[in-house]
């Protein structure tokens, strides 16, 4: 490389800094990059960056949970090294062995819960059903109703008047 283009490359690194580095890619095709720790000019060093490139959308459209928790760790710097595909594949096959655990549990439970009740040992939960809130200000009473009343057969123009207050007769 000639002395120019050594030159040129210093002052790139100097002022932008060194290019994004491929450092691995999802299942789902994301990629990850990170931006390694560099100093732009003496004394101001610029941290390491991670990101992410997803696929098929914008940054700003994705969600929790649309990348695998590995990846989102190391972005996160919670984790030094990336994942392996190996390591992502086998904590998703015990999420599966997890979740697969756990239906097998609930079915056990209930059947455990329905037999309990049908042999008397524990009581069946009550069947209550109050409507509202102790603090709302129909509560125990009938609410009023939310269809519209109309007044159009007896209604004669001019004829009411706002209810009269203490105070304004006072004046």
């Amino acid at each position: 490389m000639s002395r120019s283009w050594q030159a040129l490359r210093a002052l790139r690194l100097r002022f932008f800094g060194p290019g994004k580095e491929l450092v691995g890619t999802d299942q789902f095709g994301n990629k990850y990059y990170r931006v390694p720790k560099h100093e732009t000019r003496p004394g101001h060093v610029i941290p390491e960056r991670r990101f992410v490139e997803p696929i098929n959308r914008q940054a700003y459209q994705y969600e929790a949970g649309d990348f695998p928790t590995e990846w989102e760790a190391w972005i996160r710097k919670k984790r030094k090294n990336p994942p392996t595909i190996e390591e992502i594949l086998k904590n998703e096959s015990y999420k599966e062995e997890m979740k697969q655990k756990i239906k097998d549990i609930s079915e056990k439970d209930k059947l455990l819960q329905a037999q309990g009740y049908k042999e008397g040992l524990v009581a069946e939960p009550a069947h209550t059903h109050i409507k509202g809130h102790a603090s709302a200000p129909y509560y125990g009473k009938e609410e009023p109703s939310q269809d519209p009343t109309s007044t159009a057969n007896t209604f004669q123009p001019g004829s009411w008047m706002p209810p009269s207050s203490d105070s304004s007769r006072n004046k």
